[in-house]
C-alpha cells in the first residue's frame, strides 16, 4: 500500500524538477485596466514567467518577434511561461496592441 502512494509522489516530484531548475523564481505579471505591471521585467533562462489578468476582457502576451511565446489569458485567469531563452522580448496583447510590456532574460 505504501508503495503505490509513494509512486505517485515521485513521479510528481521528478516532473517538478525537470520543469523547474532548482533556485529558478516565479515572476508575476498582472494584467489590469488595460494596463500590463511591470512593464519591464528581467528574469533568468529557467524562471517562470507568470501573467495574471485581472480584467473582464481576454488578454495575451505575445513576442513581436520571432514567435518565441503567446500566451492566451482569458478574462480573470492566469497564464504561465518557463523561459528557456535568453534575449530581450518586448511584447504586447495581440486584443490591445496598446498594451505593452519587455521581458528580458539573462543565462
Amino acid at each position: 500500500m505504501l508503495v503505490t502512494r509513494t509512486l505517485p509522489i515521485m513521479t510528481a516530484m521528478a516532473l517538478l524538477a525537470m520543469t523547474a531548475p532548482s533556485g529558478a523564481a516565479t515572476i508575476t505579471i498582472v494584467m489590469q485596466n488595460l494596463v500590463i505591471t511591470p512593464a519591464e521585467v528581467s528574469a533568468k533562462v529557467g524562471d517562470t514567467i507568470e501573467w495574471v489578468n485581472k480584467d473582464v476582457v481576454a488578454h495575451t502576451a505575445t513576442a513581436q518577434q520571432g514567435g518565441d511565446f503567446d500566451v492566451m489569458l482569458p478574462a480573470n485567469k492566469s497564464g504561465s511561461l518557463v523561459v528557456n531563452k535568453a534575449g530581450t522580448f518586448p511584447y504586447y496583447c495581440r486584443f490591445h496592441p496598446n498594451m505593452k510590456a519587455m521581458l528580458t532574460v539573462a543565462p
